[in-house]
C-alpha cells in the first residue's frame, strides 16, 4: 500500500484514538462479555460506512462522524490519555471545554478521508478477553490494496461498554495523537485554554 493512502487510513481509523500508555485497572470486565464487545464495534463500523456512502456533504459528514465517535468510544479516557500530565492539573470547566473541542477535531479529522474509503469495507473477525478489556480483530479490505490488521479495545470501565483504543497492523495510535497534541499544547506553552481554541479549528 502506498505510504500516502496508508497514512490516510490510519488518519480516518484513529482520528486521533487510543494509547499502548493507556492503562486500565487490572480488574475483570464487568458486564462486558466477548459478543458485546464485537457487537460494539460492528455497529460502530455499519454507521460509519452508512456515512462514507450516504453522499453528504463534507460538513454534515463531519458531524456524522462525530456523533459515532461520542457513541462508541471512551471520549472521556481517549481525550485525557491525549493530553497527558496536563489533564491533571485541568480545571473541570477547562477540561470539559478541551474535551469538546477534542470530539470536534476528531470528527472533522475522520471526515477529511472519507473518499478515500468508498468501496472499502472492513470485517469483524473475532473477539478475546485481554486483562481487564477485550480485543476485537478486523480485517480492512481498501479497494486495490492488500488487506490491513485493525484491533480494537474494548472496555465498560467508565460505566458503559466503549472502545478506547485502536491498534493498525501493529501501531498504536493514541501515542501519535498524544505526540500531536503535546506539541499543539507546547506551542501554547502550556495553555490549555489556547490548545482548545487551536483543536476548533483544527482536523
Amino acid at each position: 500500500m502506498p505510504n500516502e493512502t496508508r497514512r490516510g487510513f490510519l488518519g480516518l481509523m484513529t482520528g486521533g484514538l487510543l494509547s499502548g500508555g493507556l492503562a486500565v485497572a487490572a480488574a475483570p470486565a464487568w458486564a462486558l462479555d466477548t459478543e458485546e464487545a464485537r457487537a460494539l464495534i460492528q455497529a460502530s463500523l455499519d454507521e460509519v460506512y452508512a456515512v462514507i456512502n450516504s453522499g453528504q456533504p463534507p460538513a454534515q459528514m463531519y458531524k456524522a462522524f462525530e456523533a459515532i465517535f461520542a457513541r462508541y468510544a471512551d471520549v472521556e479516557i481517549i481525550a485525557r490519555s491525549a493530553l497527558g500530565p496536563a489533564a491533571r492539573q485541568a480545571g473541570a470547566a477547562e477540561f470539559a471545554a478541551y474535551r469538546q473541542a477534542f470530539q470536534g477535531y476528531i470528527g472533522r479529522k475522520y471526515g477529511k478521508r472519507f473518499r478515500e474509503f468508498i468501496g472499502s469495507r472492513i470485517e469483524v473477525t473475532g473477539a478475546r478477553p485481554v486483562k481487564s478489556f477485550y480485543a476485537v480483530t478486523s480485517v480492512a479490505y481498501l479497494k486495490g490494496r492488500s488487506p490491513m490488521e485493525v484491533e480494537w479495545h474494548v472496555s465498560d470501565k467508565s460505566g458503559k461498554s466503549r472502545y478506547f483504543n485502536i491498534i493498525i497492523e501493529g501501531v498504536n495510535m493514541l501515542a501519535s495523537e498524544r505526540a500531536e497534541i503535546g506539541a499543539m499544547l507546547a506551542r501554547r506553552k502550556g495553555d490549555l485554554a489556547g490548545l482548545t481554541a487551536d483543536l476548533q479549528q483544527a482536523g
